[in-house]
């Protein structure tokens, strides 16, 4: 088989022949059909996290069909198309899962990082890992919800926003043009925060009732204005731009942070005076998927993808980085 593959932090990605590998007990063998290009691969091309085994295999937005099952796998069977997403499992043991927090399980498997991921024809993953994709979406349609989507999906239903609330999408790139869609699906009054007035017509496009450009317009004013938002889900890195919308939530209102921004900045006196809070959200588990997809696929969320061959993983990778795709990049097998 093929695999993208970085050999040392820093450096390209090197396409090899690798032999396919076999399940063990409790994993899969998927054939990689697509792979999304997220950000977080970075931290293996980069090296940014410590402890990854090189060389590795990133890719944790991946869309497949499992052609081998090893032992003791329950409830998964050859030919079902499967996704993985960046939660690459748990072990159902420790206390964290013990409690139902799967996504804290100490072993804290992440697809791409722990073990291989999707930029290759094929890959193994643990069956906890697995989501069932529904027969609506396409592969290349399907793999940018395995982490952009379920991310943004997850956090608004977490959120504590019912339908008819306020609601911001801080960003619209590629979790951003995500976010706005499923809030407005949701049936939340949607406001898209980006910017610069030519957003705009893509951000009603997508589902925005309002837009608010934070370069002419005060984005904690404007939210105020409305009444103030019960949520913004900050999809952005910038923690100048996060700090900037905490005047615009309403009294119990909620910032949720997605994007990995360095610091922000918090006033005390504004959480204080209308007990506002400051949350982190974490993507979510297999199930999560799959309630990410199967709700995508009833409501016509779909992710805007620029598409590449494995060959070209470099250039796809840079294409991300650079940040001018529009809005996610999906790696394809042709399998």
């Amino acid at each position: 088989m093929r695999a993208a593959q970085v050999s040392s932090p820093g450096g390209p990605f090197e396409i090899v022949e690798r032999s396919i590998p076999e399940p063990a007990s409790g994993t899969v063998r998927i054939k990689v059909q697509a792979c999304g290009v997220c950000h977080s691969d970075s931290l293996v091309k980069e090296g940014h996290m410590p402890g990854i085994q090189y060389p590795r295999v990133p890719g944790h937005e991946v869309v497949g069909i499992i052609d081998a099952v090893g032992a003791g796998v329950s409830n998964w069977t050859a030919g079902q198309r499967v996704g993985v997403g960046w939660h690459g499992g748990y072990c159902g043991l420790c206390d964290s899962c013990r409690r139902g927090d799967f996504f804290a399980c100490v072993t804290g498997q992440i697809t791409g990082l722990t073990y291989d991921g999707g930029y290759a024809d094929y890959m193994i993953a643990p069956q906890s890992a697995l989501a069932l994709l529904p027969d609506d979406l396409s592969a290349i349609e399907a793999a940018p919800l395995m982490c952009a989507g379920i991310t943004t999906f997850n956090s608004l239903r977490n959120s504590g926003a019912r339908p008819g609330d306020l609601v911001a999408i801080l960003g619209l790139g590629g979790l951003g043009h995500l976010g706005v869609q499923f809030a407005a699906r949701m049936g939340f009054k949607t406001v898209a925060i980006a910017r610069g007035q030519d957003k705009e017509p893509l951000a009603r496009k997508l589902g925005a009732v309002h837009y608010i450009d934070s370069q002419a317009q005060d984005p904690a004013a404007e939210l105020a204005t409305m009444g103030g938002a019960k949520v913004i889900i900050a999809t952005v890195t910038q923690g100048e731009a996060m700090s900037a919308t905490l005047g615009g939530l309403a009294v119990n209102g909620t910032l949720m942070i997605l994007g990995a921004a360095q610091s922000i900045t918090v006033s005390p006196l504004v959480l204080l005076t209308g007990r506002r809070s400051v949350k982190g959200w974490y993507s979510g588990t297999a199930i999560d998927s799959q309630d990410t997809l199967n709700f995508s696929a009833l409501t016509g969320v779909r992710s805007m993808n620029e598409v590449y061959p494995l060959e070209q993983a470099n250039e796809a990778y840079e294409r991300m980085m650079s940040g001018k795709a529009r809005f996610r990049v999906v790696i394809t097998t042709g399998q």
